[in-house]
């Protein structure tokens, strides 16, 4: 799990990621999922709050997954798509959560490098 820590009008914000297939631990503080669908074999248990217009739209999703997209095409059109009005929606809630604790995004992705949470955070602490 990697963590970044800013300050962003508040006293102190905290956003981790990490897989959502990760074991769950005290330290996750509020921990939100980002994806469009629900992961398999997870239990609602293993989440506080799903919001799915943060994750990439599945027209994104199939085309990076199949290559007809590369990285960087990616990373331009989830970063657009993040102005939609559903999506900022959630991203204040995201942002409210981080006001009053820590915060973990959560994906299924294997690789967290080239995945929307690490896109997604970096949205966020800008």
């Amino acid at each position: 799990m990697r963590e970044v820590q800013a300050v962003a009008g508040v006293d102190r914000e905290v956003i981790a990621i990490k897989r959502v297939y990760d074991p769950k631990t005290r330290a996750d503080g509020t921990r939100v999922l980002i994806m469009r669908l629900w992961p398999r074999g997870i239990r609602k248990s293993h989440v506080d709050i799903w919001l799915k217009e943060c994750g990439p739209v599945l027209p994104l999703m199939r085309a990076f997954r199949s290559g007809q997209i590369g990285w960087a095409e990616y990373r331009r059109r989830y970063r657009k798509g993040l102005a939609r009005p559903e999506a900022q929606a959630h991203l204040a809630a995201v942002r409210a959560y981080a006001k009053s604790g820590r915060v973990t995004l959560l994906c299924g992705c294997p690789d967290e490098s080239r995945c929307h949470r690490s896109l997604l955070r970096d949205y966020l602490l800008d």
